[in-house]
């Protein structure tokens, strides 16, 4: 997508972080950043992490074009060695992800940044605006198509999104997120994802009758017939209608495939079982019935127990918005500074909400599954130098609780380590593949969640627990700062 250079997507305290840096550091004193997030969204048991593919786009162009430092020097806040320096920036350091499309819990690093202090700094704001909106509607989808039950669903919701790049990059995730396509056709462009749409009531408002509109919809669009019956008359005039123009099309040899009515207000459930019953008595039992109307996944849910006859579903501004969760709520700290000796130094942020507390030191992360089933059992974060033998026997423990432990046998469950390198020394080393792609490796993901993860409210949690190495830093931490 053409656009904008990005470098100055970023808060100011950044840029006058990093001439703080450039005046009293050492410019080039590596660090460890750390972006995570502390609750999922939506009450849901799980997130889904998306958004990198942007990430990695962002990093590759990071530079200071003339017009963004002539527009820093108009601030009056830079002086003019700092914005000399600022001429050959570029990103020269390391960068770790959970790939897009992977089941994510709270408080474990969805992207490690190392790299010079001023580099990592520069692109905190960028990069959590990037995962924090594409995660969050990726886990929307998530959870819309989980409610569905295998029926398809669309987005469809651009036209209330917040702005051109929340619809494009919305639309994205949501088909990461399991959505079968979008009405967005930039977005089915950029990332060659099925597009999908069938008419508004405008079309039919616009001939003589309703007859006459679908008439002409279906000579034009045979293969895709999908009308909409609720202009006028749901029952009395839009299904009947549709029903002679489906009779026509058979008697005239005409093979029916793709077809069917959607409804866009009323009672769906009520309105989508009577619609079914007239279809099959006209002779048309695989036709289509298709429902918007301000959907999300409650709603879903309420019509699917309600026995609603629909089999595709449409949904817009709740999905495109997560209307009743608007942020994400990542956040980006630092974690450890590299020492003169090479070491890294751990760091952490204290507070008085226990949840708040950071973990310390240069992480990665584990997932645990129960090898008889493949379920997930829990997430491992644990330093990167560790190392677990599955045949050996895993003691793991709550670190905000822990006096909750749990033993998992040797031989009884296996390890997978999720973060994987995407930037070394400044230069990519990760290929992301194609969004359709994601979307079955978020597919297969989700298939490893116990249904009890994945119900709507109130799920089951996932724990995520730190190794005995890296809990036994914390404290100490803890411990060294509260005497201080």
């Amino acid at each position: 997508m053409d656009r904008q250079n990005l470098t100055l997507l970023t808060d100011l305290y950044e840029l006058t972080m990093m001439q703080g840096y450039f005046r009293n550091k050492d410019q080039n004193e590596t660090v460890i950043f750390d972006a995570f997030f502390r609750n999922n969204p939506m009450g849901s048991g799980y997130s889904i992490s998306a958004g990198l593919a942007q990430v990695i786009d962002l990093i590759k162009n990071l530079h200071f074009s003339e017009g963004d430092i002539a527009y820093l020097a108009s601030l009056n806040l830079f002086d003019k060695e700092f914005l000399e320096y600022l001429k050959d920036f570029k990103f020269t350091g390391d960068i770790y992800a959970i790939p897009e499309g992977s089941i994510m819990f709270p408080r474990e690093p969805m992207v490690k940044v190392i790299a010079p202090i001023m580099q990592a700094q520069l692109i905190e704001t960028a990069i959590l605006n990037i995962v924090n909106h594409q995660s969050l509607i990726a886990t929307k989808a998530s959870r819309v198509c989980f409610a569905a039950r295998g029926d398809g669903i669309m987005e469809f919701g651009l036209r209330r999104a917040q702005g051109p790049d929340a619809g494009i990059y919305g639309a994205r995730a949501a088909v990461i997120g399991g959505c079968i396509g979008t009405s967005n056709v930039l977005a089915g462009q950029l990332f060659d994802v099925p597009v999908k749409g069938t008419h508004a009531h405008s079309w039919i408002m616009s001939f003589p009758d309703e007859y006459t509109a679908f008439k002409a919809y279906s000579e034009i669009y045979p293969n895709a017939c999908l009308l909409l019956v609720d202009t006028y008359d749901t029952l009395k005039s839009g299904i009947p209608n549709a029903i002679r123009v489906f009779t026509e099309m058979r008697d005239a040899g005409i093979e029916l495939k793709n077809y069917g009515i959607r409804l866009d207000s009323g009672d769906l459930a009520y309105l989508s079982k009577k619609a079914r019953k007239m279809l099959d008595a006209a002779g048309f039992p695989d036709a289509i019935i298709s429902a918007s109307n301000d959907l999300d996944e409650y709603l879903i849910d309420s019509l699917k127990v309600q026995g609603a006859a629909i089999t595709s579903w449409g949904v817009g501004t709740h999905l495109i918005t997560a209307k009743d969760c608007p942020s994400f709520g990542g956040v980006y700290k630092l974690a450890a500074v590299k020492g003169p000796d090479g070491q890294f130094i751990p760091k952490i942020k204290l507070s008085e909400n226990s949840e708040k507390v950071t973990n310390p030191g240069n992480k990665t992360i584990y997932r645990i599954y129960e090898k008889d089933s493949g379920k997930v059992k829990a997430d491992l974060i644990c330093l990167v130098d560790e190392k677990f033998d599955e045949n050996e026997n895993l003691s793991l423990f709550d670190p905000l609780e822990p006096w909750k432990k749990t033993k998992l046998k040797g031989g009884t469950y296996t390890m997978r380590e999720m973060m994987v390198p995407v930037f070394i020394g400044g230069e990519c080393v990760y290929e992301s593949p194609k969004v359709m792609d994601i979307r079955e490796y978020c597919r297969q993901e989700l298939e490893t969640l116990w249904p009890e993860t994945r119900r709507l409210v109130n799920p089951h949690k996932v724990y995520v627990d730190l190794s005995k190495k890296l809990y036994d830093i914390k404290i100490e931490l803890l411990d060294r700062m509260g005497a201080e």
